[in-house]
């Protein structure tokens, strides 16, 4: 990952963390963006993972047209969307709230079959500290492992569910009542979608993790106690503090991420104060197996 100040024309890329992220100034996403613009950002993010553009000024209509210049809108599944925009959906915690969401390291929607490819999040109103949030680097997580284990994970698929969060009478049904953020419990949750342990990215074909705590429920063809010691060993590694950058919001941040490299944790440590995003997602693609 490049560490040095990266200026176009109009852009200026400049990177924040030493694993995962850069701050992209010098756009305007109020306005109708060229391709030149678009095709920096999205350079931004295929090099630095999480990219965030501070102050700007974005109406629903704004979002979901820059949305639409990644790749298209896409429906996130069991969050009520924002009446009349079915590809937006409210991220909020009110003051007396004790849960947030998203409080746990997990891949956007890895239940698919095909998953976003970017997030984008827009920060209306945040908390004066605290509600960060944290993004760890898969490509790094997948590397530092030993060679054997990378072997080993190179040849197995992982089975995939949103039931355990979103499924009637799963974690969030048991919870729904106590959050602002809408959430739609399903059996349809429970669907189950097999992906590769470690996948080939989509635009780069380097190799990442593709595994995370709230969507992996098991190794495919073991049994559930044989995946528990390999994911639980894994889900740790793939976190270590080494491979992460977190951002501390502010309103009018816009942060975009790609969910093919990353793993991301929004912190509850604004206990009594108001914090509120608007979200949308990019289409994605079928992950495709890393080759050894």
């Amino acid at each position: 990952m490049s560490t040095r100040v990266h200026t176009t024309e109009r852009l200026t890329v400049s990177p924040a963390g030493g694993s995962a992220g850069a701050y992209v100034t010098g756009v305007d996403l109020s306005k109708a963006n060229d391709a030149e613009e678009i095709a920096g950002i999205r350079r931004a993010l295929l090099d630095h993972l999480v990219v965030a553009l501070p102050d700007q000024k974005l109406s629903l209509d704004d979002l979901e047209r820059f949305t639409d210049a990644l790749g298209g809108r896409d429906i996130t599944p069991f969050v009520r969307p924002i009446e009349g925009r079915p590809h937006v959906i409210r991220i909020l915690k009110e003051p007396h709230e004790k849960l947030n969401f998203a409080n746990a390291w997990h891949t956007d929607l890895s239940y698919l079959d095909a998953p976003p490819s970017f997030t984008v999040l827009y920060c209306l109103e945040t908390p004066s500290i605290g509600g960060d949030t944290v993004w760890a680097n898969q490509y790094m997580a997948f590397e530092t492992l030993s060679a054997g284990l990378r072997d080993t994970l190179l040849g197995l698929n992982a089975v995939h569910s949103a039931g355990p969060a979103y499924g009637t009478g799963g974690y969030l049904d048991g919870v729904k009542d106590k959050m602002s953020t809408k959430i739609e419990p399903s059996k349809d949750a429970y669907k189950e979608q097999v992906h590769p342990a470690v996948i080939a990215h989509a635009e780069t074909a380097k190799p990442a993790l593709y595994l995370n705590p709230v969507y992996t429920q098991r190794i495919a063809g073991w049994s559930k106690a044989e995946s528990d010691g390999l994911l639980g060993y894994v889900f740790r590694h793939s976190v270590n503090e080494n491979f992460t950058w977190r951002l501390k919001w502010a309103k009018g941040t816009l942060a975009i991420w790609d969910n093919r490299c990353t793993q991301h944790f929004a912190l509850n440590d604004y206990h009594g104060q108001r914090r509120e995003m608007v979200r949308t997602s990019v289409k994605g693609s079928k992950p495709k197996a890393a080759r050894a």
